[in-house]
This record gives structure tokens, sequence and C-alpha cells, in this order.
């Protein structure tokens, strides 16, 4: 099973200071405990503040990584800050730019390409433009509104060859039938920021 970190900093307590140190913190424990992959999502910093905290992110990322499961940290939509970072690749929202046009901005070095996907179609877009994998839902998140995508359609989003990851509303509880629906892992915020990552990511290996 993949496992996706997502950060989001402002849900540490305290002032932005202490919230920056404990993301690093967390960034720091789920590469040590083998998460595949964290996206750096802090879409509200400037520029050269998201710069220097990619920054951060790599050193850390790359000096207590897991030996056994290596970690890849993805940036947000911002190529350019993770290019400068010395990140692994980008994520793309639903409306950002394509794969294939991320890839030629990477080119001639290799980046892993997340796509977030909504439909079934958005899957088979994001195959056919190049992505590395598609993230997809919200799942469970807001049950019963045009918000939630429900397991139905998870599986239909995972009948091709591109891998996807469920996301929304996940749980140690519902991720097993996310995997049952044809998910190749799981993508998640508060998940991962609330929890012991190395007790989960042992519970999550064992679905």
């Amino acid at each position: 099973m993949l496992l996706y970190y997502i950060t989001d900093r402002k849900q540490f307590a305290g002032r932005a200071p202490r919230q920056r140190e404990l993301l690093l913190a967390k960034i720091g424990e789920a590469a040590r405990a083998g998460v595949d992959y964290i996206q750096l999502r802090e879409k509200d910093l400037p520029v050269r503040e998201l710069e220097a905290l990619a920054r951060e992110a790599v050193g850390l990322v790359r000096g207590t990584g897991n030996v056994k499961r290596a970690t890849r940290l993805l940036i947000n939509s911002r190529s350019d800050v993770a290019l400068a970072a010395g990140a692994d690749g980008v994520h793309l929202p639903s409306d950002d730019i394509s794969a294939s046009d991320a890839r030629a901005v990477w080119s001639p070095r290799h980046a892993v390409i997340a796509v977030s996907c909504h439909t079934a179609d958005e899957v088979r877009q994001a195959e056919a433009q190049g992505a590395d994998f598609a993230v997809f839902g919200p799942v469970f998140e807001k049950v019963g509104t045009s918000l939630s995508v429900g397991l139905e359609a998870l599986h239909a989003a995972c009948l091709g060859p591109l891998p996807v990851l469920a996301i929304g509303g996940i749980t140690p509880e519902n991720a097993r039938t996310c995997i049952a629906a044809g998910a190749a892992g799981i993508a998640a915020i508060r998940l991962f920021q609330q929890d012991n990552v190395a007790t989960l990511v042992e519970q999550l290996n064992q679905i």
C-alpha cells in the first residue's frame, strides 16, 4: 500500500514559528516511518518562505529517511519551487497545468508527478498525460453531499493501469475498503498529523 502524507502546518497548535517547527518534526517522523510520499502543501506561504521550508523538508527526508522504504517529497503545484529546493516532484491540483506540461518543465530531470482527480475521466486524462499516480476523492468526507464521491466512484477510477490513491476521510478502519475497491494506497492530512506515524504505518501495512 502506498502512503501519502499531505501537510498542513496550520493544524498544529501555537503561533507560526511553532507550527513550522512541528510540521518539520512531523515530516521527519513520516520519513523515518517509511511513508512513501509527502506533499508539502503550504499554499499560503510566499514563494521565498515556501522554498526555504521545502529545502529544510528535503534535507530532513534525505537525511533521516527510512533506508528500506525511501520517501519522496513533492511540492504542491509549484514546479519552480520544487526544482529550486531539490524536491522529487510536484503534485498538480485538478485545475493546474497538465502532467505532460509539468514534465516538460522538469526535463531532462526526472520528476514524480501526482495529479488530484475527482472523476474516473480525470484519472484517465492524467494517465494519458503521463502522471505517475492520481489522488482521488474525497471518498468519505461529507457523505451525502455533492463533494463526496464514494467507494463506487473510487472503484471506477481504479480500473485502469494508473495507480490511484484514495483521499477524504480516510481512517485505519476504512482504508481496507479503499484497497478492496482497487486503490493502490491512501492519502491524508489529519491521519498522519494527529497520530504516531510509525504505529500508523505498521497498522496500515497489515491491510
